[in-house]
């Protein structure tokens, strides 16, 4: 078969041939993947700074994807081998069987962006209708579908910052209620959040980045009388460190949480993927849900490893 195939560990994977993959046991089934996305966490495994590392070389990457069983039944699974394959092999009836009407890239697209939203939205953050968020660097895919599934799941309002204009204005045609830029001087975004938190005390912040402005984000929301809100980090694009003052630990009821796979319970994940998934790629498949993709054949993996597409699609590979 046709693959996305590591030679070596640290390496960017290479259009290539493998062995069709061959189940082991009666729990192994093989999907033809028909479309598979290429994200964070496949980089990451691929370069050998995750904690799941590959076992052996040649193997295929990819971490998840969309295909169709031997009987034609079209699904989403998370891959025993690399989905970023012709055929891959996945665990027998932990597969998600996808609506009629959603395509096989939006469904390869969607489910890794909702690890980092919506599952942190329902298990995390344990969102209420009429809760009030802030998502902090919002430009990104996941960022852009938590703001739609929060107001799905019934935000009153959601605020965003960011540093793309451009991804800013489109945040709030998909619902933000108002977008704050962090191009600004660092006073000018503590006043915003101040102000924010004043005017409508924040539940909790969804934080994709971390570093500085997080530090930006917490002054902001000491500042207030309200200072109750959650903070759930999820990403670190802007730093993995940052200086926190015990005061803020001591004159707030700030809480500050992570949201991730070794934060979110294994039987959470899978009730999500089982029970919550097929509804919200119902969502996308009626166009109530946006995700930008943009597709690359197969044949072009190298190409597609290190591109980075305006604002903010995801790659997903076509086989």
């Amino acid at each position: 078969m046709k693959a996305a195939v590591l030679y070596k560990e640290g390496e960017i994977p290479k259009y290539g041939e493998l062995p069709d993959p061959k189940p082991k046991n009666d729990n192994e089934v093989v999907v033809n993947v028909k479309a598979a996305s290429v994200k964070n966490l496949d980089k990451l495994k691929a370069s050998g700074k995750h904690y799941t590392k590959h076992a052996e070389f040649p193997a295929s990457v990819g971490f998840d994807g969309a295909g169709t069983l031997e009987d034609g039944t079209r699904v989403f699974a998370y891959g025993l081998t690399g989905m970023i394959a012709e055929k891959a092999l996945v665990e027998k009836n932990k597969y998600v069987k996808l609506p009629d009407n959603v395509s096989f890239e939006i469904a390869a697209a969607l489910p890794n962006a909702l690890m980092g939203s919506d599952m942190a939205l329902v298990y995390r953050a344990d969102i209420q209708e009429g809760d009030i968020v802030l998502v902090n660097g919002a430009t990104g895919v996941t960022g852009k579908i938590a703001v739609q599934m929060a107001k799905f799941r019934g935000a009153y309002k959601v605020f965003v910052t960011g540093r793309n204009d451009e991804a800013l204005e489109e945040l709030l045609k998909l619902g933000a209620d108002e977008a704050i830029s962090l191009k600004y001087d660092d006073d000018a975004v503590i006043r915003s959040i101040t102000r924010i938190q004043n005017e409508n005390p924040i539940d909790f912040v969804l934080d994709y980045i971390w570093g500085h402005p997080i530090e930006l984000v917490l002054a902001g929301l000491k500042n207030s009388a309200s200072n109750r809100t959650r903070v759930i980090s999820i990403g670190d694009l802007a730093g993995q460190t940052i200086t926190l003052p015990s005061s803020y630990m001591r004159g707030t009821q700030i809480k500050i949480l992570g949201s991730g796979i070794g934060s979110i319970k294994p039987e959470q994940m899978d009730g999500y993927t089982q029970n919550i998934l097929p509804e919200v790629l119902s969502l996308a498949a009626q166009g109530k849900l946006k995700i930008d993709i943009k597709t690359v054949p197969l044949k072009d993996v190298e190409a597609a490893w290190t591109m980075k597409p305006e604002n903010g699609a995801r790659i997903v590979i076509e086989m």
